[in-house]
């Protein structure tokens, strides 16, 4: 069984923001395989479901983004899951061309806070996870403000794309084919 954890915060005023695109990928993966993520358990919304023969669930922590390792922790123990195996968080990258997407086997928070809670509560760096690029912060902007943004039009569309490669990424990881979905999608975009 492997847990794809999707990172953003709970609040409708957060909906559609760049901290929120770990959400929107869940989203994205439950309506393509047909998986409710409807029920409230170990401090999220998750579902149960198929992806290409493999067994998932699907999480949205419910904790805000900075105490994501709560709820990450909370299904990790409860399912007995190795993360390292197991284990997919997804989540925004703003080092990181808008819709791009950077695959991990295992790597630092590199500043994320969402991924320094999993990794504290986790005691360890060692899971997968895709980074989808939400663009670099303009010079002036505080970084808070820019991450619970929301993105222009042209950037939604761009967005959508990075969505679905998402998915393709996410079923290869799940099936094992992790060095298969990084050779596919860790490279640069051309113009």
């Amino acid at each position: 069984m492997f847990i794809i954890v999707g990172l953003g915060n709970p609040d409708k005023q957060y909906e559609g923001t760049r901290h929120n695109v770990g959400f929107d990928v869940i989203d994205a993966i439950a309506e393509k395989y047909n998986i409710s993520v409807d029920t409230k358990k170990h401090r999220a919304y998750v579902g149960k479901g198929i992806i290409e023969g493999c067994k998932v669930i699907l999480a949205k922590p419910q904790t805000y983004m900075n105490l994501s390792g709560e709820s990450v922790w909370s299904l990790v123990d409860f399912y007995k899951i190795m993360p390292e195996d197991e284990l997919l968080i997804i989540y925004d990258d703003v080092s990181l061309d808008v819709g791009q997407l950077r695959i991990r086997k295992k790597g630092s928070a590199g500043g994320h806070n969402g991924i320094k809670s999993i990794i504290s509560h986790l005691g360890s760096s060692e899971f997968p996870r895709i980074k989808v690029g939400v663009g670099e912060k303009p010079k002036d902007y505080d970084l808070a403000d820019y991450v619970l943004g929301k993105f222009s039009k042209a950037e939604r569309a761009v967005m959508e794309e990075g969505y679905q490669n998402a998915i393709t990424a996410a079923a290869l990881i799940v099936q094992g084919e992790i060095d298969q979905a990084m050779n596919e999608f860790n490279k640069k975009k051309k113009e």
